[in-house]
């Protein structure tokens, strides 16, 4: 009997019904004593036993399904060592129903948190192979992950419906993309949206740059101008702080967002009409791009192939269009930001786009 438990961690993404139905495809076409648990909401449901016996064919026309058929939360890795509010050690509660459930290995999809833990259960003995999912793309180990394509697609259509209305007003419109640390999302979409302003984490910004580009395209007779923004995004002087000064400050700050701060210090130095567009969670949501769904399939199947060989400790990673293991104590704990100096970064700026710098 190959029993397995598998569960999806951390923020929801299109492709994790897709990816987990790889697995179990994989799996199934080649053993016939195949026992799946399925776990309900994440490491939640491992460390509480909540779960429930599935077979293959509850993995079966859900390829092009948004979210997760299991369900997910936020366990954040700072607390796993934590006792909960009973007293209840979760690092122990989890290989307890591992074992318990006599599992052959552990199946686990998410993102950079998630990995964290996984590869503290690795630690902790137990057979675990994971996938990298987040929209974000910030998994160090991987070149893609998947949900992002899908989430740079939402976000350029927003970035495209914007471009007529801003056009008709004459506006500066601030598209706020998801993103805290890292900004691919913003970065892709910006590029293939048309952004003329591109603003992320990893690039701090001088808000006279910014009044300076939008004054300058005014006067050339450019109508409106369109302000990509990662909702991680930061200026000059506040990335010059320490750590606990900025956190302080974001704390104490009258605006809700990033993109509300821009508009109104944009507006005290330009004459432009301004207004923020911020697609929030449909980044999130929705059916997967034809991109994901295939990505997520592949891993899926690479990870079936790892359980089958009986390889563990390992995610599984998309390198140069291949599929490849990468060891979880090599990836855990890292992000893979923008490098500001990319390629990608040089030639948005030689067609002109500002990244506020």
């Amino acid at each position: 009997m190959l029993r397995i438990g598998i569960l999806t961690s951390g923020g929801d993404c299109q492709a994790l019904n897709a990816a987990m139905r790889g697995v179990i495809r994989g799996l199934s076409s080649q053993r016939d004593d195949l026992e799946i648990y399925g776990f309900e909401d994440g490491y939640k449901g491992l460390i509480y036993g909540n779960y429930h016996l599935m077979t293959p064919d509850d993995f079966s026309g859900i390829l092009n399904m948004g979210g997760t058929i299991l369900g997910t939360s936020r366990q954040p890795f700072k607390r796993m060592r934590i006792p909960d509010e009973n007293g209840l050690d979760k690092v122990e509660a989890m290989k307890s129903v591992y074992h318990k459930l006599q599992l052959e290995c552990l199946v686990i999809l998410g993102g950079n948190g998630t990995h964290k833990t996984a590869n503290l259960l690795r630690e902790e003995g137990l057979n675990v192979v994971t996938l990298p999912k987040t929209i974000d793309n910030d998994l160090w180990g991987t070149d893609m992950t998947f949900g992002f394509q899908s989430a740079v697609d939402i976000a350029t259509e927003t970035i495209d419906r914007i471009h007529t209305t801003a056009s008709s007003h004459s506006r500066v419109f601030i598209i706020e993309v998801m993103g805290h640390k890292v900004g691919h999302v913003t970065l892709h979409a910006g590029i293939a949206g048309g952004a003329d302003i591109i603003l992320l984490p990893e690039i701090p910004y001088d808000i006279d740059v910014i009044a300076d580009v939008i004054n300058k395209r005014s006067a050339a007779g450019k109508k409106f101008t369109i302000l990509a923004v990662a909702e991680g995004a930061i200026s000059k002087a506040d990335a010059s702080l320490k750590k606990k000064e900025y956190k302080a400050k974001l704390a104490n700050s009258p605006y809700p967002s990033i993109a509300y701060q821009l508009a109104d210090e944009i507006s005290q130095k330009t004459e432009k009409e301004i207004r923020i567009a911020v697609p929030g969670h449909t980044q999130r949501g929705g059916a997967p791009c034809a991109y994901d769904r295939m990505i997520a399939s592949r891993v899926g199947a690479a990870a079936a192939k790892l359980i089958l060989n009986k390889e563990y400790g390992y995610m599984v990673a998309l390198i140069d269009g291949e599929t490849k293991k990468i060891p979880l104590e090599e990836i855990a704990g890292k992000l893979k930001y923008v490098n500001p100096d990319c390629k990608m970064i040089q030639e948005a700026k030689l067609m002109g786009i500002s990244f506020g710098d």
